[in-house]
């Protein structure tokens, strides 16, 4: 569970230091408009072109974009590409970057040749030396690193297999950081995932995944044991595979996997995908965040990123919207008046896998217990459903003179909140109907209750769903309110 305003907040605060491939991205906007009489070959009517900060370089503009302040060090070649990324790495204000120079190799350049109307790749060119660093080099990128490492609240290796990353600069960068008790997040290009021994966390794409692991696991039973005997290879805490639009697999070494499914979007360009992902999740660990939070916040960037063109970054305005979907509809329109119309957007997000919750209440004058209670609700699940009693259950509960608002008034306050995705409004005494048929996965009350007395948990127990109790504030409840403001003390 998280609160996302407070940990895009400590995001801010952290320093990440990125080590990795620097590169140049190009793209060529255009059309194919003949074949050319010199060759059989497209001739491509060129419209625009664009450049931008790519490969680990994109990473640490992801970083950026979050809010956090980003260390980087990377290579580039004596040459106009690796002016301009200097010259476009120093425009980017929260970025401190230490380029190490090296005469013999161009910096790495890819352009890319975009159909502009169908959005596809159509050609792509390379100006690269992917060979390891030298001796000198490495030496030079380890001594840049060490001496920036003390700074950084968490390091993340972003290898594109181009020569910044050796086995010895990948050794020294991680053991230096483990005797420094800071975590290490790698998204890693080798198969033989033993030279990231010692890493926290490893990112690897489906591809990637079954190269090192030489499987062809699918399911998330498969990709979780193929992770178990890989994280033994490479000891480390989690492994974090990324399926495109099958989601994300997330195991801990200690802790059950978790999946996350696709966010549904139309897809432009999923170049840079995998830059967001290891971006975002080594920001989040930085933060605070456990397992859970950081693969849901790494699942919704990926999400924005591949919706954009180009190499992307995220911002958290962007992440906010895509991890609270609901949050810009009208009130009017998350309000369910009867529990039959649940049924659509069940079936919808089951459909897509989402993880739902629910909790529920009178929620006669909203007061921040109520808000800490449907946060944290929020931040268990994908979806939230909030049952609200009427105003003739809140009256045989409360008693006479309640609620203070009517039904309506209540409903249309709970659906403003970002928290809420759906208020579903019912007349009996208690929610046991919706819990039967919302099957929440997560069931959740205020902590002045105890796991029996909430209602449902019996039903929620029966296929391992989770009783969640939020601790409640000081002072905060209805009943107080209207007494104080009755005698006068508020």
């Amino acid at each position: 569970m998280f609160d996302f305003d407070a940990l895009s907040s400590a995001i801010a605060r952290q320093t990440v230091l990125c080590v990795g491939d620097l590169m140049l991205d190009e793209f060529v906007y255009g059309e194919v408009v003949r074949i050319s009489p010199e060759a059989p070959a497209p001739v491509i009517a060129v419209r625009r072109s664009e450049t931008s900060i790519g490969g680990a370089g994109n990473v640490a503009r992801n970083i950026a974009a979050l809010g956090a302040r980003c260390i980087f060090v990377g290579l580039i070649g004596e040459d106009d590409a690796g002016k301009t990324l200097a010259a476009a790495l120093a425009g980017e204000g929260l970025i401190e970057n230490v380029l190490i120079p090296d005469p013999a190799r161009p910096t790495t350049r890819k352009v890319r040749f975009v159909s502009e109307h169908f959005s596809t790749h159509m050609l792509r060119a390379d100006w690269e030396k992917a060979s390891p660093a030298s001796a000198d080099v490495e030496q030079k990128l380890i001594d840049a690193v060490l001496a920036k490492l003390p700074r950084a609240h968490i390091v993340l290796l972003s290898d594109y297999a181009k020569g910044v990353l050796t086995a010895r600069v990948i050794r020294n960068v991680i053991d230096a950081a483990r005797k420094l008790g800071k975590r290490v997040v790698v998204d890693p290009k080798s198969a033989n995932l033993a030279i990231y021994r010692g890493a926290t966390l490893l990112t690897p794409n489906s591809r990637e995944f079954a190269e090192a692991t030489r499987s062809r696991a699918g399911t998330e039973t498969e990709i979780a044991a193929a992770a178990q005997d890989a994280m033994q290879l490479a000891d480390c805490e989690a492994m974090l595979v990324t399926q495109s639009e099958h989601g994300m697999t997330l195991v801990p070494r200690n802790g059950d996997p978790m999946h996350v499914p696709a966010h549904p979007v139309k897809v432009l360009d999923v170049s840079g995908a995998g830059d967001t992902v290891a971006a975002v999740v080594a920001v989040a660990l930085a933060a605070g965040a456990d397992w859970e939070t950081a693969l849901r916040c790494a699942n919704a960037a990926a999400a924005v990123a591949v919706s954009k063109k180009g190499t992307a970054v995220v911002t958290p305005a962007e992440l906010r919207r895509r991890i609270l979907p609901h949050a810009s509809l009208v009130a009017e329109e998350k309000i369910a008046r009867h529990a039959g119309d649940l049924d659509g957007h069940l079936k919808d997000w089951r459909q897509r896998g989402l993880r739902i919750g629910f909790t529920n209440g009178c929620f006669d004058i909203l007061h921040p217990g109520h808000v800490k209670v449907l946060t944290a609700a929020r931040g268990a699940c994908d979806r939230l459903i909030v049952g609200l009693n009427s105003d003739a259950s809140a009256r045989r509960l409360k008693g006479q003179g309640r609620p203070v608002q009517d039904e309506r008034a209540r409903a249309e306050v709970l659906a403003a909140l970002e928290a809420v995705d759906l208020v579903v409004i019912f007349d009996e005494d208690t929610p046991i109907d919706l819990v039967r048929r919302i099957k929440p996965a997560v069931l959740a009350k205020g902590g002045d209750y105890t796991r029996e007395r909430v209602v449902g948990h019996e039903v929620v127990d029966t296929y391992g769903g989770e009783v969640l109790l939020v601790d409640l504030l000081p002072r905060s409840s209805t009943t107080s309110l209207i007494k104080r403001a009755r005698e006068g003390t508020l």
